[in-house]
């Protein structure tokens, strides 16, 4: 864990750059507004759901208990008939403020596991490219690479996978970007 003590500057810094540049992706660009869709009956499907008191939570739509029922003629017949559902469910309220710092925090995660990988990795006189594509390369992972699994499994469109990667790219260029500028002032 020493490695925390030369390269906590480059993990914060990094962090809070990666924090502004997706706010700017998601507030200024506009190019998620197209991820989701909207239901054509929106409020009759959310008075729908409101009376059924579904807690927060994810689920799938059927849903078979155990691998017999799912092979079985009945949650077959379910699945051709659809829909299917993948749904995530969260508690009321529009406050974004918890969610904030929870991006956050997962973008320290992202830098501190970057500068783990290259504090063991790189010598203290590494070139600015050598550690950009070190780094570059364990950012893009903690913030790309998971999204795949959610098209694959999950329902997520890849339009907004590849979008999201595209995110990923642009915070991984800044968290390399960000060490490799301030690698040699961290190891004098």
């Amino acid at each position: 864990m020493e490695f925390i003590s030369s390269l906590w500057m480059p993990i914060l810094v990094s962090a809070v750059l990666v924090f502004i540049v997706s706010s700017l992706v998601h507030m200024v660009l506009g190019y998620h507004a197209a991820d989701y869709q909207k239901l054509a009956n929106e409020d009759q499907a959310m008075d729908t759901l409101r009376g059924l008191n579904i807690p927060p939570g994810h689920y799938v739509m059927p849903k078979a208990s155990g691998m017999k029922e799912f092979s079985s003629e009945a949650h077959k017949a379910k699945m051709m008939k659809g829909p299917i559902m993948f749904m995530h469910v969260r508690g009321g309220g529009a406050g974004m403020g918890k969610n904030l710092v929870q991006w956050f925090v997962f973008c320290i995660v992202v830098s501190f596991f970057s500068a783990y990988l290259a504090a063991n990795t790189l010598a203290s006189d590494a070139d600015y490219l050598v550690v950009f594509r070190i780094v570059g390369c364990v950012a893009f992972m903690g913030y790309g690479l998971a999204l795949f699994q959610e098209a694959i499994w999950g329902g997520r469109s890849w339009r907004s996978t590849w979008t999201g990667v595209f995110d990923a790219l642009l915070y991984a260029a800044v968290t390399a970007g960000t060490f490799g500028w301030l690698w040699h002032s961290c190891h004098p």
